[in-house]
């Protein structure tokens, strides 16, 4: 088993700058990608961004893409987001995501295993 632990989120303003962090635990001894994803209230789930664990290969939504960056700390088994220019539309519970051997769509499909989630509320 692999346990995902979500931290950073909180409260900041629109233009604001937050970065969470997602720690794995347990049997991490393959990745292949981690990611993280979001929920709005009365949304669908959506995909926010991924990494390669071996390569370092990102991926990103449009609707992130220039503000948010994805980055990982192969040693400490920890990917974080690097989230610049919040805008209200960021609110959103985020969760983090891992595939221990391939990729994650966009959908989720791959994902193994999954975190709790951690809130960012964008003020406007």
């Amino acid at each position: 088993q692999v346990q995902l632990v979500e931290s950073g989120g909180g409260l900041e303003q629109a233009g604001g700058s937050l970065r969470l962090s997602c720690a794995a635990s347990g049997r991490t001894c393959t990745i292949g990608t981690m990611g993280w994803f979001r929920q709005a209230p009365g949304k669908e789930r959506e995909f926010v961004a991924t990494i390669t664990w071996r390569r370092g290969s990102t991926d990103f939504a449009d609707s992130v893409k220039g503000r948010f960056t994805i980055s990982r700390d192969n040693a400490k088994n920890t990917v974080y987001l690097q989230m610049n220019s919040l805008k209200p539309e960021d609110t959103a519970v985020y969760y983090c995501a891992l595939a221990k051997q391939w990729g994650i769509t966009a959908d989720g499909s791959g994902a193994d295993y999954w975190g709790q989630g951690t809130q960012v509320t964008v003020s406007s």
